[in-house]
């Protein structure tokens, strides 16, 4: 009975209740988050739209940018709906397979973006270090393995996660301080030793997203070499105009990431308050400037958005 009486504390539904300490100003936050979101959703659409209907587009960085402009679609959805649903309508409820679900697509997709991002990184190392080779190293069948490759590899690093958190009993409060379930936070209310999940959900999942900061370093530093060994002045400034939008997209995901987790595990002088208000940030403003960024940075693309928003009459 004593194992019964542990499954039984799972079945009730959490309560996420928004920004603690934010509460009188919750609709005034969901304006521009509703605004960001829209941009989000609006500028993904079109980047992967015109991937796909453009031949010109069809190659192995346009194919992995599409890739990030759906992994960042998701990983907004996954979040934004339930945070504006709070904002407006007061605390929700969330079932605790819906709570799951979350957590799993929320952490799957950031492991997935930092992939795509050592993909991409990989593809201009190609691009620019072994141009004569480009199409025999990037060829079809290996861009279709490198996609099936970081989805898995994804998978596989957060399932046990999900497991992890599925096994607690939940005894003491079922009011979670936030706006999407994650991990940690949601294991934290469980009555039982979290130790394992802070350890694997801290060391698993930051293992993997290192690995990939430091090989997407490498791959940067021997671009630059190559770069910098350019005889034309012009070629210089093509190279650097392609690596400059990715350099920026990096940025802007790992520096909010990694201050994230830092804050989630060491800052404990970091009020409560600003990490949701930054957690928040974190899940809307990269996926709305990834393709501005790509689309004011490549040719290519600010080309087809124009004659997609202005047709020649």
């Amino acid at each position: 009975t004593a194992m019964h009486n542990l499954s039984s504390y799972n079945t009730g539904p959490f309560t996420l209740s928004g920004i603690p300490g934010l509460e009188q100003y919750h609709v005034w936050i969901s304006i521009p988050f509703c605004f960001i979101y829209f941009v989000a959703i609006v500028c993904n659409s079109i980047l992967v739209y015109l991937i796909v209907v453009e031949h010109s587009l069809h190659t192995p960085m346009f194919f992995f940018l599409s890739m990030l402009a759906l992994t960042d679609l998701i990983l907004s959805t996954t979040c934004v709906p339930k945070t504006l649903s709070i904002f407006w309508f007061g605390p929700q409820k969330i079932s605790f397979p819906g709570c799951l679900t979350q957590l799993f697509f929320l952490h799957y997709t950031f492991v997935l973006d930092s992939a795509i991002l050592l993909a991409m990184a990989f593809d201009r190392y190609v691009a620019i270090c072994s141009p004569l080779r480009y199409t025999t190293i990037l060829t079809s069948k290996a861009i279709v393995k490198i996609a099936v490759g970081i989805s898995l590899r994804s998978f596989c690093v957060f399932v046990p996660c999900v497991f992890l958190v599925n096994r607690l009993p939940f005894c003491k409060t079922h009011i979670i301080a936030h706006t999407y379930c994650e991990h940690i936070g949601v294991a934290r209310l469980a009555c039982a030793d979290i130790s394992i999940n802070i350890w694997y959900g801290f060391s698993v999942p930051i293992m993997t997203v290192i690995i990939d900061v430091i090989l997407i370093a490498v791959s940067y530093t021997l671009i630059l070499g190559a770069v910098f060994r350019l005889p034309s002045r012009d070629a210089r400034q093509k190279a650097l105009g392609t690596c400059g939008s990715h350099i920026c997209v990096i940025l802007m995901f790992y520096i909010p990431a990694f201050f994230s987790i830092l804050a989630h595990r060491f800052g404990h002088n970091v009020p409560r308050t600003f990490h949701i208000m930054f957690a928040n940030l974190y899940v809307i403003i990269p996926p709305a400037l990834n393709p501005i960024v790509y689309g004011v940075k490549t040719k290519q693309i600010r080309d087809k958005v124009i004659l997609l928003l202005f047709p020649k009459r």
